[in-house]
């Protein structure tokens, strides 16, 4: 049994990460995670990466405290900078925008070498992050969505594979809803789209008020798509 509390959307993370592999886990924070997939059972060995002193010195400590130093290295720096090519099998990274998990992934992609699966929880943006993984050759092969505190998460597992091969003929749905979760289409996933229609309804008639240069018209023909798009799944 393990004494580290985690959160359900870092639990449903850690599902998704290979029995037995060594992970790095970038943003660690206290490194929750990894201390909680070890005493699991779920892994063998961990790189904790923080690039602010006030979460690496918690994840210090936390390791400290639980005679883990043995297991779970903990280095600051920056995004996949902490870990050295072939070092780990699984990289995490939870609990980011969409942005900034793709821009970790791409200043670091050469550090991706012999890392089998990516485990990735944004905030925000999952089409950026689907996105990335399709332009770099990692397969989409398990989305997760829940519910936490008020708040409702996507967490996404991919392979390196054929990209395509999850989405079929319906790329832009895919890419904006996640072709796993579309398919799915559970109760979480169904509020969170609900929600996201009515907040572009009052985008688009914002936008209809005001003066329509060329980037409003751009930016309200997306948002009009996104809305057909997300109609036509619900």
């Amino acid at each position: 049994m393990t004494t580290v509390k985690l959160s359900n959307r870092l639990k449903q993370a850690v599902e998704f990460i290979p029995k037995g592999a060594v992970i790095a886990d970038i943003g660690s924070d206290h490194a929750y995670l990894p201390c909680y997939a070890y005493e699991m059972g779920y892994i063998k060995g961990a790189v904790a990466g923080e690039i602010t002193d006030g979460p690496f010195q918690s994840a210090l400590n936390q390791v400290k405290n639980l005679e883990l130093n043995e297991k779970i290295s903990v280095r600051k720096g920056n995004g996949l900078e902490v870990i050295s090519k072939g070092e780990v099998e699984c990289v995490v990274i939870a609990g980011m925008g969409g942005a900034l998990i793709t821009n970790i992934l791409e200043e670091g992609k050469h550090k991706l070498e012999g890392v089998t699966r990516l485990v990735l929880q944004p905030n925000i943006g999952a089409r950026n992050v689907r996105k990335w993984l399709i332009n770099n050759d990692w397969e989409l092969k398990g989305e997760h969505i829940l519910e936490e505190d008020g708040h409702i998460y996507e967490v996404l597992m991919a392979e390196r594979g054929n990209p395509m091969a999850p989405y079929g003929d319906a790329l832009e749905k895919g890419l904006l809803l996640g072709p796993f979760l579309r398919e799915e289409k559970n109760e979480t996933f169904v509020k969170k789209w609900i929600h996201e229609e009515s907040h572009l309804e009052r985008i688009i008639k914002q936008l209809e008020k005001s003066t329509l240069t060329q980037e409003n018209l751009k930016r309200k023909g997306e948002m009009e798509q996104d809305l057909k798009s997300i109609r036509e799944v619900l």
